[in-house]
């Protein structure tokens, strides 16, 4: 076994033990997190790359879509002296209630209009074709084919890190 999939197996572990840690043990509030390795990921990006930002996660999707392993870091004085209004586009288009349910619902494993339809939250056809716009335009879905939508694997864990900063 190589040293990187040694260490792909620790980090493995190291994730398994963490989500172990952070269950739930009632109601909405996790479980502490041990006091040894609880900021593994951060001691170990520092360790590699001080003055990053790094976004990472292991997704399981529904049906056959399988399981979305993705990260993205970059150096801080580069996201610092980006144009962030350049962004504003690919923001923008999270900024709708019904935009949100579009893409949770196709996360969820529902792909078609037809079937986008059917849930209340995503509004009348119309509105549907509005919104579906503006997700492809902006990156967060991509049809398949006519009438069918995904979230392209790349961006599963930018869009579930986005809702999760959003959280409080």
């Amino acid at each position: 076994m190589s040293e990187i999939e040694e260490r792909l197996r620790a980090v493995e572990q190291a994730v398994a033990d963490l989500q172990d840690a952070l269950r739930p043990t009632g109601g909405d509030t996790p479980a502490a997190a041990p006091a040894d390795g609880a900021l593994w990921a951060l001691t170990e990006l520092e360790a590699r790359s001080p003055g990053a930002v790094l976004m990472a996660g292991s997704v399981g999707l529904p049906g056959d879509e399988g399981t979305v392993r993705w990260q993205y870091a970059r150096p801080s004085e580069v996201l610092l002296d980006a144009d962030w209004s350049e962004l504003s586009a690919t923001l923008d288009a999270l900024a709708h209630p019904a935009r949100l349910a579009i893409l949770q619902h196709v996360l969820g494993g529902v792909h078609s209009t037809a079937e986008l339809l059917e849930q209340p939250s995503v509004g009348t056809t119309g509105q549907l074709h509005h919104h579906l716009r503006q997700l492809v335009a902006a990156g967060w879905l991509a049809s398949t084919r006519r009438g069918h939508y995904e979230v392209p694997a790349a961006r599963v864990v930018p869009l579930l890190v986005t809702v999760l900063a959003a959280h409080r």
